[in-house]
Formats: structure tokens, sequence, C-alpha cells
């Protein structure tokens, strides 16, 4: 198990490595998330339309 435990500190570097890989990964969610919940949106919005222009 120290073989891990190396892995992560990485030489006493971990903390900056690992909290790199999680500011990225917050900013890659942040850029994406966005226009996938827009996406949703916009179907319901356009299902909502054509409910009412049925009627």
């Amino acid at each position: 198990m120290s073989n891990l435990s190396e892995f992560i500190a990485m030489g006493g570097h971990g903390a900056y490595v690992w909290s790199a890989y999680g500011i990225t990964a917050v900013v890659l969610i942040l850029l994406f998330l966005p226009p996938l919940l827009g996406k949703r949106q916009l179907v319901q919005a356009e299902a909502r339309r054509r409910r009412r222009e049925e009627n």
C-alpha cells in the first residue's frame, strides 16, 4: 500500500497536483453543464409550445 500512498503524495507535490486536477474537473463540469441544462429547457419549452398549438 505504500506505493499508492507514494503515488498520491507525488514526492511532496501531491497537494498541488491533485488540487489542479480537482480545479480542472470543476471547470470542465461548469463549462459543460449549462449547455446541457439549456438544451433540456429548450426541449421542454418546445414541447409546451407544440401542446398549446395542438389545442
